[in-house]
This record gives structure tokens, sequence and C-alpha cells, in this order.
């Protein structure tokens, strides 16, 4: 079973850039919108299954992002991130704009939760995964994961499948995650992970740290686990 983190913010707030320390060749990034990363790096090369050490694969299409995220570890990639989550709902939706039934709706719901899962429960135990995706606000006024409609939200509460979600600050020029709830927001983590509300929006410094916490360094999984 893997660990999946929840990553949230608006857009141009420090979700991509918190890449930017990570070794590309120990990482697989879904991209569901095929754009340049924010930071200089040649290391981040267009996925090729013949050569291991590449890392940004492009598909919003969910059957393709489960099954990446399966045979990640066979090809000796540690971290999986799902760069703008949201989009995978999204553009489903407007695929399907023209369909009138309300069931599209649940079942773009069905597919965002089926990547989730499948991440948790159908990966080796040392895969470390983040999800990135754009916010929202409710008309209570808290501040959650952006998805597709109120049908969605009543159906499935995509923060509820993560035990670590942080969520993006833009404060005096620094960029930072909060590791804490607001009382306004979905953010959470684990008892004494972090040592502060604050932390530097460096994904690679939270790897390590979750690293830390759940001893994943010390986690040898066997082939044949991923499927």
């Amino acid at each position: 079973m893997g660990t999946a983190t929840l990553i949230l913010g608006e857009s141009g707030t420090g979700k991509s850039t918190s890449l930017r320390a990570l070794n590309p060749k120990e990482c697989l990034l879904i991209q569901t919108i095929n754009k340049p990363l924010p930071f200089r790096s040649t290391g981040w090369q267009r996925w090729d299954k013949n050569v291991p050490e590449t890392a940004l694969y492009v598909t919003d299409q969910w059957q393709a992002i489960i099954l990446a995220i399966k045979n990640a570890s066979l090809y000796g990639k540690k971290i999986v991130i799902i760069d703008d989550f949201q989009y995978v709902m999204a553009n489903e939706f407007m695929r399907r704009s023209h369909e009138k039934s309300f069931d599209k709706f649940t079942e773009i719901g069905h597919h965002a939760w089926s990547i989730i899962d499948n991440a948790i429960k159908e990966t080796p135990a040392d895969l470390r995964l983040y999800f990135l995706s754009h916010t929202e606000e409710t008309t209570s006024g808290k501040t959650k994961i952006k998805t597709i409609g109120k049908m969605l939200d009543e159906k499935i509460t995509l923060e509820g499948l993560f035990t670590l979600v942080l969520r993006t600050l833009v404060q005096d020029g620094n960029y930072l995650f909060t590791t804490q709830n607001s009382g306004a927001d979905t953010v959470k983590s684990p008892i004494n992970m972090f040592d502060s509300h604050e932390i530097d929006n460096d994904l690679a410094k939270v790897d390590a740290t979750v690293c830390h916490y759940y001893n994943l360094d010390k986690v040898h999984h066997t082939e044949g686990q991923a499927a």
C-alpha cells in the first residue's frame, strides 16, 4: 500500500514549483495538462519505457493514469506526482458536456476516486504519491479540492482518502505549505510529522519527512507486487 499525499492550492501559488529539488530519475510526473515546468531543469524528459531515467508522462485519461501508477515501481520509480489532478475531472466533463444525464457526474467522480484508491491500495509500501490540485471555496467559506458540481461533492469527499493534505501559502514573497487545519480548509497532517504549521514548498523535503515518519527507507518491496 503506497503513501498518498494531497497538495492543494490556487494556480501560481507554488504547487508545481515544489518539484524543483526532486530527482527526476526517481520520479514519474504525470501531467494532465501538457505545459512547461515552472523552473529550469533538463532532467524531466518525456517518458520512454525503454529509458527508465525519463520522468514526464502526459495524460488525463483515468485508466492510463491508474496503469502508470501501478507500473511505476517496475521502472525503479519511488515517487509518482499527478499534477493538476482536477483536470482529470474537468477535462472529462468538457468532453462529455453534451450529455444531458446527471449520471456523468457520478461516473466522473468514480473515475477520480478509482485513481486515488488504486494508487493507495495497489502499489508497493515504499511508493510515495503526490496529488497536486486546485482549490475552490464552498458556500460556507471552506477551501477544498476543486471538483465538478455539487453532485460529486455529495457522493465523494476526496480529502477523506488522504492522511496528509497540505495547502500552498504565499506570504511576504515566500512560498510555503501549511500543515495544519485553519478551521476553514481541509488541511491535515499526522501528529508530530511536522515541527511547524508552515514549511517551505519543497516537495523533496516533504518526501524525506514522509519517509522518515513512516520508516519507508527501511521498506523493500519484492518483485511482482505491482501489476
